[in-house]
């Protein structure tokens, strides 16, 4: 199998480039090697061809879809990013970019794509209050969380919620640029899925952690802000009150997920939504814990502070991995968290 990854030299995607490499298949990496993730140029293994280019550009995308069977696409602009000057910036990254590869691959008769998504499509997680059952809270109100009231209460009786695994039917509802951007490359998809009779499965990442983060972004995920922290010898800062439940999901466990979709005969004419999560609850605040021992410390602070779009409980429901790619997660929470304290960043 000859597979196209784009931003295959990122984060995500170099996992997934070493996973094909050692499983046999052909690989070829495309990368924009954009400045907010790549100072210096990354390394990608003799075995793959490494293309640099963006996704946005169509003579490109054109020339590295020759001799490809199957599309693993992981390029985008991920987190929440500074402020909504970023917008221009993520909607062409992330939106334009995956338009003209889906049209290039209709031209090319190309018809199977593992699409990275993630599990801000939807909001706040699964919420189940006593009275109501299953219920759906609206954005948390400024002046809640000001007051340290961080909980959402029930949309219909104001009673505290339980938080439940998150379902892939569970309806979408992007509270941030970044996630409405992840909504709207589903769609593409869906809707190219549709036209051409290809198959799409859009594989919807939680709390991804691991070798290779990139250290002091504003774009990088929350472990990777912990562990730089603590490597400048200061206190990992946790915002609100650190129980925010989430799936912490090992790097090496998300390359899994993904050779295991690009070998899967998916369902022709659809775009099939999974979670990648590790089936394994924790809060925010053991996370920072448990990095911050393993490290050696200093110990987290929690602040209280908050941030515009950020929602309180998200963790998946793995089911669907499990029924359909076959996949578990295999990197336990305390060895990960152990190995990543330990683990190179990227520069």
């Amino acid at each position: 199998m000859r597979v196209l990854v784009t931003g295959g030299a990122g984060f995500i995607g170099s996992h997934i480039v070493d996973v094909l490499v050692d499983a046999g298949h052909g690989v070829r990496v495309l990368d924009a090697l954009l400045p907010a993730v790549h100072r210096v140029k990354p390394a990608v293994p003799d075995a793959a061809e490494f293309v640099v280019g963006d996704v946005t550009d169509r003579t490109v995308v054109d020339a590295v879809l020759d001799g490809v069977d199957v599309v693993c696409h992981q390029a985008a602009m991920v987190g929440l990013g500074v402020d909504l000057d970023d917008l221009p910036a993520y909607t062409t990254h992330n939106d334009v970019g995956t338009a003209v590869l889906l049209a290039a691959m209709a031209r090319r008769g190309l018809g199977r794509l593992v699409l990275a998504s993630s599990m801000v499509v939807y909001g706040e997680g699964g919420y189940r209050c006593a009275d109501d059952g299953p219920v759906r809270p609206g954005p948390r109100r400024p002046a809640d969380l000001a007051a340290g009231q961080f909980e959402p209460p029930c949309p219909h009786c104001g009673a505290p919620l339980l938080s439940t695994p998150v379902t892939e039917d569970a309806p979408l509802d992007p509270r941030n640029v970044y996630a409405a951007t992840k909504v709207a490359q589903e769609h593409l998809g869906a809707a190219w899925a549709t036209a051409t009779g290809g198959s799409v499965l859009a594989l919807r990442y939680h709390n991804v952690y691991g070798p290779r983060m990139p250290r002091d972004t504003f774009y990088a995920g929350v472990a990777s802000i912990f562990r730089s922290a603590l490597e400048r010898g200061e206190a990992p800062r946790v915002h609100e009150d650190g129980g925010q439940r989430r799936d912490f999901v090992h790097v090496h466990d998300v390359a899994r997920a993904n050779l295991a979709a690009l070998q899967h005969d998916a369902t022709a004419g659809r775009l099939v939504a999974v979670n990648v999560g590790s089936g394994q609850p924790h809060t925010v605040g053991d996370m920072a814990a448990a990095l911050a021992r393993a490290f050696g410390g200093p110990m987290p602070l929690v602040t209280g502070d908050y941030r515009a779009g950020d929602v309180r409980h998200i963790v998946a429901s793995s089911d669907r991995a499990r029924d359909l790619l076959g996949y578990q997660a295999a990197v336990p929470f305390a060895e990960g968290m152990d190995a990543f304290s330990r683990a190179r960043l990227r520069d």
